[in-house]
């Protein structure tokens, strides 16, 4: 470059003189602040702190810092150079400088490019970051607003109010309870609206809590705003100037939030004291659990950043990378996995070995469940769609803001998660291909990885006939039904003998053509017998009152009784009772009961017939069938028989309760004769003969079977001779009548033996379990609802021969 001065007078041109340019001066950046050193930082060297105009954090060496704080826009590079010399303490020329500037300050959106444009700068856009921000305050707004609230962090008021939480929440979780609250918010859907207006105010409360307790310990608050987290709308506060103070004024930074989420569990105690609304009280509960969602250290809520400042390292996802490479043995030497101090490594490990197994396993569950998910919200989105339009029509404004949030509720969590998988298939996607670029092989593993993983997918997602089936109340929701399981052949039944405590599987056959889904499933169970089996019956003869089932068969009946009512007493004599009492998980309980009792005609008829069946137990049936005969030999004046089944089950998860009692009530005019006696004999030996063969048939045909055994009693009776006889004539005295000798008439079967001494242990799979059986048409649990017991059918007849 030339430079022509002014002429003086004369023609004669002036000869023009060379001139040295002027070296370039670097310039910062708009909006850069220089932080500095964090307070108590877990590095061995720590970093200095940066903050762009954008609100990105750069950490420098200590190096680069001093050449951006040597940088005003006036400086040259050999003034620059001079000036870190003297700071740094070693000898830094104007080259070094030079070479930062281009190499690594500019590069990062530092300092203004060369011809003096604004650099081109890209914001780290982390998938667990916030997102779609949106800006409510400026700074100065944000100081001028939260600077009162600064008074709250009084050491002495601090305290109080803690105690006061800590106070309130024993009480309302160990003493108040929350039943009543909950019944009258479900109730009053104004209340429950207003119960969410309060959780939400809280949340931004919350960020009002940050900023005050960066205005106490000295930093200036930034904006205030709101955005997406994940899925879910957030508010969020800039803090980022408390990285000035010290490890305790950063922590109280970050505690600050769940501090006013305790004031403002203490407010609505007080409005509570005042209105008498118990519902206000579940608002408590909302604060507690937001607080104990913000503690978790897994992702960017509070706890992780108090993990962050307590460990002294800003941004713990960065670790996660070397913190991996230096647990290899040729990389435990390595610069950046010996970065941190001892102590801070440590704690850094620990952190990383717990949230990359957590994350894996939340992204594989995610991707894993999504189609039972998308079927799930759409199936309740359809219902709240027709509830909104239902509150609607009749203009109720709080049902329809209730159904708004609903949808909203169901909406946004589909949405994000589509979101999180679609920009984490496009993030990997491009950092592999950018990784691989000019090396084939690594390239062509990556393709091979990739088409793996899209098999896995179309195998995961792929529509079966459970892929796309909504999620029902009943089911457990474990980790292990991520992932349908292989299961060899099973055995079928008959294939050898079983034994109390074997795994072994049935088939239950159904009656009916309709086959039992998950959500519509049928009653099927398999039992296995006490000990040794149903007792054989006993014939006796007859006698005025039959002898009553042992009275210590208690049904498996525990030593304590936990059930919220009285046990039932012990039968009198010539009544019948099965009671069938079921406390162990996994196993199935039940108790059988058959007698014939015959009565006198001069005595009154007063014989029940008993079925009860109990459960309290997980995974658990229990099972009682009582089946009684009463025959009345003459007249009777009184007759009043009684017939009940009752089944119950109490704290019972996956549990069945079946309980069946059948009577059948008998008035002759006078005794059988010897046929009569002999066939009725002859049936009996039937009757025990099929209550033996019990425990390989289905509950569903009992009912019927027990009602063809009756119609067959009747049979006999209607047929026997000696009524023909009585019909010609007077009848005789019935104990006139010839007759077989009393003690060959059948009595009852012998009940079984009691169940608690014998109650089977039947592990999943077993045919006594009230799990599915392996079958070609594969079965349901049998219970209606797995969950509830099963509608017992209680069958009473009570029938008079003509």
């Amino acid at each position: 470059m030339t430079i022509s001065p002014p002429t003086g007078g004369g023609d004669a041109a002036a000869t023009p003189l060379p001139v040295t340019p002027r070296p370039a001066v670097p310039v910062r950046a708009e909006g850069i602040q220089l932080i500095g050193a964090m307070p108590g930082s877990g590095y061995k060297d720590p970093p200095a702190l940066v903050r762009r105009a954008d609100g990105q954090m750069v950490q420098l060496t200590p190096l680069l810092f001093q050449v951006l704080d040597a940088i005003d826009g006036e400086r040259t590079h050999d003034e620059i150079a001079a000036k870190v010399t003297t700071a740094y303490g070693r000898r830094v020329s104007a080259d070094n400088v030079a070479t930062l500037v281009d190499k690594k300050l500019r590069p990062i959106g530092l300092l203004l490019k060369a011809d003096g444009s604004a650099p081109e700068v890209r914001k780290s856009n982390p998938l667990l970051g916030l997102r779609m921000r949106y800006a409510v305050t400026d700074p100065v707004r944000t100081d001028r607003i939260t600077t009162p609230f600064a008074m709250l962090f009084n050491p002495v008021l601090v305290v109080a109010l803690v105690a006061g939480f800590v106070y309130v929440s024993w009480w309302l979780l160990f003493d108040k309870g929350l039943a009543s609250a909950t019944h009258e918010a479900l109730h009053k859907p104004g209340l429950l609206l207003l119960i969410f207006v309060v959780t939400v105010f809280s949340a931004g409360f919350h960020e009002f809590g940050h900023a005050a307790a960066a205005r106490r310990g000295g930093a200036t608050p930034g904006v205030m705003g709101m955005g997406l987290y994940l899925f879910w709308p957030a508010f969020y506060t800039d803090v980022t100037d408390s990285y000035r103070l010290g490890r305790g004024g950063r922590i109280r930074t970050d505690l600050g939030g769940l501090y006013f989420n305790a004031i403002v569990a203490l407010a609505v105690v007080g409005v509570w004291w005042a209105t008498g609304y118990d519902a206000l009280l579940l608002a408590v509960v909302s604060q507690i659990l937001q607080m104990l969602r913000q503690l978790t250290p897994m992702v960017r809520f509070d706890g992780y950043h108090v993990l962050a400042d307590l460990t002294g390292v800003p941004d713990l996802y960065h670790r996660i990378r070397p913190t991996l490479l230096g647990t290899l043995p040729w990389r435990w030497r390595d610069p950046s996995a010996t970065a941190l101090k001892p102590w801070a490594r440590l704690v850094v490990t620990a952190w990383v070995f717990v949230v990359v197994p957590l994350l894996a396993l939340t992204l594989f569950t995610m991707v894993m469940t999504l189609p039972r998910v998308l079927a799930t919200a759409w199936v309740s989105l359809q219902a709240q769609v027709d509830l909104l339009g239902a509150s609607w029509a009749e203009g109720d404004v709080v049902a329809v803001l209730a159904r708004i949030i609903a949808i909203l509720a169901l909406v946004l969590p589909i949405a994000g998660i589509c979101y999180i998988l679609t920009r984490l298939v496009r993030q990997v996607a491009r950092g592999v291909w950018r990784r691989t670029a000019g090396k084939p092989l690594r390239r062509c593993l990556a393709v091979l990885t990739a088409l793996a993983i899209v098999a896995g997918l179309i195998w995961a997602w792929w529509p079966r006939e459970d892929t796309y089936r909504p999620i029902s109340a009943y089911e457990k929701g474990t980790l292990g039904q991520v992932l349908p399981r292989a299961e060899p052949p099973q055995a079928r039944v008959g294939s050898g003998p079983l034994a109390e405590g074997q795994r072994g599987h049935a088939e239950a056959l159904l009656a009916g053509n309709v086959r039992p889904t998950e959500d519509e499933p049928g009653l099927a169970l398999v039992m296995v017998p006490r000990q040794a089996g149903t007792s054989d019956p006993v014939a006796t003869g007859p006698t005025s009152t039959g002898e009553p089932p042992d009275s210590s068969g208690d049904g498996g009946a525990a030593n304590t009784w936990v059930f919220p009512f009285d046990q039932p007493l012990p039968p009198d004599e010539g009544d019948n009772q099965a009671l069938a009492v079921n406390t162990t998980d996994d196993t199935v309980v039940y108790d059988l009961a058959f007698a014939m009792i015959w009565v006198d005609g001069d005595q009154p008829v007063t014989n029940t017939n008993e079925a009860y069946a109990a459960a309290s137990c997980e995974d658990c049936a229990a099972v009682a069938i009582s089946f009684q005969v009463v025959l009345i030999v003459g007249d009777a004046d009184t007759v009043v028989p009684a017939n009940l089944a009752t089944a119950v089950n109490y704290s019972c998860v996956r549990c069945l309760t079946y309980a069946l009692a059948s009577q059948l009530v008998v008035t002759l005019d006078g005794p059988l004769s010897d046929a009569g006696m002999a066939e009725l004999r002859a049936l009996w030996a039937e009757i025990a003969a099929y209550a033996q063969g019990i425990p390989g048939r289905s509950l569903s045909e009992l009912q019927g079977a027990l009602e063809d055994f009756q119609d067959r009693v009747l049979e006999v009776i209607d047929a026997d001779p000696s009524r023909a006889q009585r019909d010609d004539s007077d009848p005789g005295d019935p104990g006139e009548s010839s007759s077989a000798d009393p003690s060959e008439v059948p009595s009852e079967p012998t009940p079984s033996e009691p169940a608690s001494a014998g109650s089977s242990e039947t592990p999943d799979g077993s045919p006594s379990a009230p799990e599915p059986s392996q079958t070609a048409d594969p079965t349901t649990s049998p219970s209606a609802d797995p969950t509830t017991s099963a509608d017992a059918p209680a069958q009473e007849s009570t029938t008079a021969a003509p």
